[in-house]
């Protein structure tokens, strides 16, 4: 079967909702809440318009998903890092354990990320208490740098994965914002 990943579109906040819903509703049985499972249509929506949310497709139906947010689109007391932050990921129940995820975090990471934004690192937030999730992402090289409990009280490890090492130094090494008296102004 011939899958595609694409840029979501707008009209299918609905189906693209329902998506996340299913993938994520096993997990409210551990007692693992996330915020999406609390997230409307329109919230969804939002998401699509205001971030870059990548669907991958089989025989046309949307079969997992992955946003990724960035710095001018986060409150800055909101973001712990100046890279991109990815969330929503989802794989149908029908499609896991088919390598569905790791192709589409794959193709964000390095297509989009690393080799077209240009972004020397990336993160991500999962529970703690995942009975899965955090091994998988170490597995993918994340490494585990920030705690905090979400808006639902579930303990989350935040998880960032060097995309291009060389760029990731370089940036380490300098300051992101200076100071009104750092800076020299010209009148």
């Amino acid at each position: 079967m011939t899958e595609i990943i694409r840029i979501a579109r707008e009209q299918e906040a609905a189906e693209l909702h329902a998506l996340l819903q299913r993938a994520y509703k096993p997990l409210q049985q551990h007692g693992i809440h996330f915020t999406i499972t609390r997230a409307t249509v329109e919230e969804v929506r939002e998401v699509i318009r205001q971030e870059t949310t990548f669907v991958l497709e089989r025989a046309g139906q949307p079969i997992a998903t992955l946003s990724a947010r960035f710095s001018w689109a986060t409150p800055i007391d909101k973001a712990l890092a100046p890279w991109p932050f990815l969330h929503w990921f989802a794989v149908d129940e029908q499609a896991k354990h088919q390598g569905v995820g790791s192709r589409l975090m794959g193709h964000v990471e390095e297509t989009f990320l690393r080799d077209t934004l240009k972004s020397p690192a990336v993160y991500l937030a999962t529970a703690i208490r995942h009975p899965w999730l955090t091994g998988l992402y170490q597995r993918r090289g994340y490494q585990p740098f920030h705690t905090a409990t979400n808006p639902l009280g579930v303990e989350l490890v935040y998880l960032r994965k060097i995309l291009d090492p060389a760029h990731y130094q370089a940036q380490v090494q300098k300051e992101f914002v200076r100071t009104l008296p750092d800076t020299h102004l010209v009148t």
